[in-house]
């Protein structure tokens, strides 16, 4: 079977949609799937191409048995929705056009950003070929949530026709929650075709052990009791409301890192600097292959986003990583993500943005005798999560999908 997958992000990228992509395509291919990716050079999130990567119209390359195609596209930051939408929209067209030339029996389009699936929609009708759809986000929704649109603007209203048409024109929907299954029952969406594949963790790569004391050591951290949040810093993840509880901490003890890159982290790093904080450190941002580390000197992972209805539906994928290397998970986040925590007892849940409420829980998570008892939970979570399961589950969905179209 071949499969064609559209996706503007794939290694060596590290954000969440890459990885997902990156992991399920390579098990496709172990499994006996004939995969092509068409992508962009990568450049998030900073919006500059990463070394030994150019520009190009077209560009080839072989990862671990998948066909790389990156496409050019107008290279912009994570930040300015105007330079992010022409950015989304650069990588579609290209994306499209290249797509056309290739050989497949079934296009997947991943969502968001969701121009990428009007992409694989377009290249459904051209190449008469069934599409199936990944939800990651919900647009325009998310976009709403972190004040970069309004509903009341016509924009919106032009994205809501389109989101409503690529629901209905999709062979098969996957999203990533069930909660995003939920909202599109809610829009009228037909049942069958809804199945949910959940985000996950490869176990293989993330297996506890022992702190990288080097690391920890060249940090000066050795004695510290370290909170840690590992990912993207932009509008959706109020890491400003972090930086202003560690203002607030009495306890030398506790250290806070945050570690990657956004649009958001010049100005928290100008606000740290403003405020003279010595319990707070910023990381760079750094390849997936040495992830690894830096999640291993934490003490406890932390997991936030802005308070939103819109953000109840998600469920942020550092949750499984972090689990999967035993360490418990302070979520700020509401709906089902804050289920899976409390089912499996992997972490304490707090308020978004309620400073009072994450104190107590840091509190309560540096209890030696709890601090057990949210390791075992995180060693059951990520059990259930299994990376290779699910990728497993999303090829027999695809399969299900040409199966049927073949027998029309």
């Amino acid at each position: 079977m071949k499969i064609l997958f559209l996706s503007d992000n794939f290694p060596p990228e590290v954000n969440a949609p890459a990885i997902r992509t990156y992991e399920h395509c390579a098990r496709w291919v172990q499994q006996g799937a004939d995969v092509t990716v068409i992508t962009c050079q990568p450049n998030f999130p900073r919006g500059k191409i990463y070394d030994g990567y150019k520009n190009k119209l077209y560009q080839k390359e072989i990862i671990d048995g998948i066909r790389v195609i990156r496409v050019w596209s107008f290279i912009a930051p994570n930040s300015g929705f105007f330079k992010r939408i022409v950015d989304f929209l650069s990588y579609a067209v290209m994306a499209f056009f290249v797509g056309l030339f290739q050989s497949c029996d079934v296009i997947v389009g991943t969502s968001p950003q969701f121009f990428t699936a009007v992409a694989a929609r377009m290249l459904s009708i051209f190449k008469w070929k069934p599409w199936v759809m990944e939800v990651r986000d919900l647009w325009p929704e998310s976009i709403v949530a972190v004040g970069a649109l309004k509903k009341s603007s016509l924009a919106y209203k032009f994205l809501t026709k389109v989101e409503h048409h690529l629901y209905r024109s999709a062979d098969r929907i996957i999203p990533v929650t069930n909660a995003f299954r939920k909202y599109m029952l809610d829009k009228g969406i037909d049942v069958d075709k809804i199945k949910v594949i959940t985000n996950g963790v490869d176990s293989k790569k993330f297996q506890a052990g022992k702190k990288d004391q080097v690391l920890l050591k060249s940090l000066g951290l050795q004695d510290k009791f370290v909170i840690g949040y590992l990912g993207t810093h932009g509008m959706a993840h109020a890491l400003d409301f972090v930086v202003e509880t560690a203002t607030k901490m009495n306890d030398d003890n506790i250290h806070f890192v945050l570690q990657g890159d956004g649009s958001e982290k010049l100005k928290l790093q100008d606000k740290v600097k403003s405020l003279g904080l010595k319990n707070l450190t910023f990381l760079p941002f750094v390849s997936k292959d040495v992830i690894r580390s830096y999640i291993s000197i934490l003490d406890v992972a932390l997991v936030n986003l802005k308070k939103s209805d819109t953000f109840k539906t998600v469920i942020p994928s550092k949750i499984f990583e972090n689990a999967c290397m035993q360490k418990p998970i302070l979520l700020g986040v509401e709906g089902e993500s804050k289920e899976i925590i409390e089912k499996y007892g992997a972490g304490i849940c707090y308020e978004p943005e309620n400073r009072k409420s994450l104190m107590s829980a840091i509190e309560k998570v540096s209890r030696i005798e709890v601090y057990r008892q949210y390791q075992s939970g995180c060693i059951n979570l990520s059990a259930d999560f299994d990376r290779n399961k699910l990728a497993d589950q999303m090829l027999n969905i695809i399969k299900t999908v040409k199966d049927k179209t073949r027998n029309k």
